[in-house]
């Protein structure tokens, strides 16, 4: 059975995973906004209209940058981490003051970032929706029952250890899903795993999905900003 070609991938071939419409090409799930160059090998894809994959564009790249001016405290290019976020913030003034309207500092000098929260929900929306049904051949097109969005730095140590802590699922996944592979090829995606999520690329993008009775999909953007998304 070849992970990159399971068959339960030909129950969502007909419709996009984001909104259900026509699919005319393919998504990467993660984006590569989120990844630095080289990018991994055989990044997981699925089946997107081309609205959703490029409409999501804009505002996929405002969060990717967002995270690093928060990093870095500044949206000075000069001062950020990552190359492709400093390229970004010096071709398009418009996204570096789309960011920088949300910085303020205290009486203290402490600064304090205001992210546009309906932006940041809906690519985080979107990233778990392309992992749900990459991994579990299960798109989920209904609107998330629970969304969760903070940095892993304002978790208690109680907090962390329950969103680091993946649930179990109760019974084993579909058959001819690339979970289901997964439980018996450890690594067969060619990435590294980490009790139990899935590492893209180290100290920029992992996640983990399972089904405890609903579906959850955890994300950690940057090892900074941590995200989880159930239906």
């Amino acid at each position: 059975m070849d992970p990159r070609n399971l068959f339960a991938d030909e129950r969502y071939a007909a419709f996009c995973v984001f909104c259900g419409a026509k699919p005319t090409t393919r998504e990467h799930v993660a984006s590569r906004v989120f990844l630095d160059e080289p990018f991994p090998d055989d990044l997981p894809v699925v089946f997107s209209c081309h609205e959703c994959n490029n409409g999501f564009s804009r505002d996929e790249e405002y969060l990717a940058c967002l995270i690093d001016c928060v990093v870095s405290g500044s949206t000075d290019p000069a001062s950020v981490q990552r190359e492709k976020v400093r390229r970004s913030l010096q071709h398009s003034p418009a996204l570096a003051a789309r960011i920088a309207v949300g910085r303020s500092e205290d009486g203290s000098g402490t600064v304090i970032w205001k992210p546009q929260e309906d932006c940041v929900r809906s690519v985080i929306v979107k990233l778990a929706r392309g992992h749900a049904a990459h991994q579990y051949s299960e798109p989920r097109l209904e609107e998330p029952e629970h969304v969760m969005i903070v940095p892993l730095m304002r978790m208690s140590a109680e907090q962390r250890g329950a969103f680091e802590n993946l649930p179990e699922s109760p019974g084993w996944p579909e058959i001819g899903s690339r979970a289901f592979v997964n439980m018996f090829v450890v690594g067969n995606d060619g990435y590294d795993a980490e009790g139990g999520w899935t590492v893209l690329q180290k100290g920029r993008y992992r996640y983990a999905v399972s089904q405890p009775g609903e579906t959850v999909v955890r994300i950690v953007l940057s090892e900074y900003l941590a995200c989880e998304v159930v239906w």
